[in-house]
C-alpha cells in the first residue's frame, strides 16, 4: 500500500496528453458472477490512501454512509463504495481512499487496492448505454486492444456522492442563477461532459440563464461536433462563432479528454479564437496550471450553478 500511496504523489504531477493514470482497487465479490471486479478511480482524484481507521457513526446517517473519520484534523464523510455498487467484500472494508473533488473531501471504503496503470484516453470507451443506474461512466480497457484484456470499471464518483444528499436538495436556483444570458441569435454553448449527473445539472443552469446548449457525452463526441458545425457554417456563408457562442467542457472524459479537446480548439485556426471554459471536479493548483497551459479561458470548478453562470456570461461577453 505504501508503494501504490507513493506512486499517487508521484504521478498528480502528470501534465496530461490525451493520457490519465487510474487507481484500481476491489470491492468484493458481485452478487450476480460472484467474482471480484476491478473498479478505478482517476488518481487526480486521490489525495491519499490509509488503512482503514476507526469510524464515528453518526446518527440518522443516509444509507452506504459508514460514519465519520478524524484525519489530521479534519472531519470526513466515509462512504461504503462496495455497499453503493452491490458487493461483498470477502475480506472486510480493509482500505481507505480519500478523495477530494467536486469541493469536498469524502473516504471511500474499499476492500484492497491494486496498482495504478497509465491509460490512453482511447483506451477507455463510454459505459452510459451498456449500464443500469449511472454509476459507471466507462470501461477501461487496460491492456489495449488484446482479445482478452483486463476490464475495469471507471465509476461516477460523481454520481455517487449525489446520491449521497438528501432528495430535497436543490439543484438549480433559478431565482440566485442571475441574468439570462445574451448570445447571438442562432448560436449555441457546446458542451461536455461524460457524467450523466452532471449533464443534468449543467443544462438545468444553461436553461436557467435561457441559454441553448448542444451537449456532448465525450471530448472526441463534442470535436465531432465542432467539426459538422463549421461546414454547416461555411455552407451558410458563416463562421462557427455565428454557431457556436463558446464551448464548456469537463476534463475527465472517455476517447478525448478536456485537455485534449481545447488543445484541439486552440491550435486551430478555425476554431482558435472559440472560447472554452473548463468545468471540471479536478480542483487545485496542478489542474489549474494544466488549464492555461493548454489555453482554456477559463476554468470553474464544480458545481455551484451561480459560479458557472457567472463564469460564461464573463467569457462570453454579456
Amino acid at each position: 500500500m505504501s508503494t501504490v500511496q507513493h506512486d499517487v504523489d508521484e504521478r498528480t504531477n502528470l501534465i496530461s496528453s490525451n493520457k490519465f493514470e487510474l487507481l484500481l482497487f476491489r470491492l468484493g465479490e458481485s452478487g450476480l458472477h460472484g467474482r471480484s471486479e476491478l473498479f478505478g478511480i482517476n488518481v487526480f482524484k486521490v489525495r491519499e490512501i490509509v488503512a482503514m481507521p476507526v469510524i464515528t457513526t453518526v446518527a440518522g446517517a443516509l444509507p452506504h454512509n459508514l460514519g465519520v473519520v478524524n484525519l489530521r484534523g479534519q472531519i470526513i464523510p466515509v462512504i461504503d463504495l462496495s455497499s453503493v455498487v452491490g458487493c461483498k467484500p470477502k475480506t472486510g472494508l480493509n482500505i481507505m481512499l480519500v478523495t477530494e473533488f467536486a469541493r469536498s473531501t469524502q473516504g471511500f471504503a474499499v476492500e484492497s487496492v491494486e496498482e495504478i496503470v497509465r491509460l490512453e484516453w482511447s483506451q477507455v470507451l463510454s459505459a452510459e448505454a451498456s449500464t443500469a443506474g449511472g454509476m459507471v461512466t466507462s470501461i477501461a480497457r487496460l491492456d489495449g486492444d488484446a482479445e482478452d484484456t483486463r476490464l475495469a470499471q471507471v465509476l461516477d464518483v460523481e454520481q455517487i456522492l449525489r446520491q449521497m444528499q438528501p432528495k430535497d436538495t436543490k439543484d438549480v436556483d433559478s431565482e440566485t442563477i442571475g441574468a439570462k444570458l445574451i448570445i447571438k441569435p442562432g448560436s449555441v454553448i457546446l458542451a461536455a461532459d461524460d457524467s450523466a449527473v452532471a449533464r443534468g445539472l449543467i443544462g438545468q443552469a444553461l436553461d436557467a440563464i435561457g441559454a441553448h446548449y448542444i451537449m456532448t457525452k465525450t471530448g472526441k463526441e463534442a470535436w465531432d461536433k465542432l467539426q459538422s458545425l463549421h461546414v454547416a457554417a461555411q455552407a451558410e456563408g458563416k463562421n462557427i462563432r455565428d454557431k457556436v457562442a463558446m464551448v464548456l467542457t469537463d476534463l475527465e472524459m472517455p476517447e478525448m479528454d478536456g485537455f485534449t479537446l481545447t488543445r484541439n480548439i486552440k491550435q486551430d485556426e478555425r476554431f482558435k479564437d472559440l472560447p472554452v471554459v473548463i468545468h471540471s471536479s479536478l480542483s487545485g493548483s496542478t489542474n489549474e496550471e494544466h488549464v492555461k497551459s493548454v489555453g482554456a479561458d477559463a476554468y470553474v470548478a464544480k458545481f455551484v450553478a451561480e459560479e458557472l453562470a457567472a463564469t460564461i456570461r464573463k467569457v462570453v461577453g454579456h
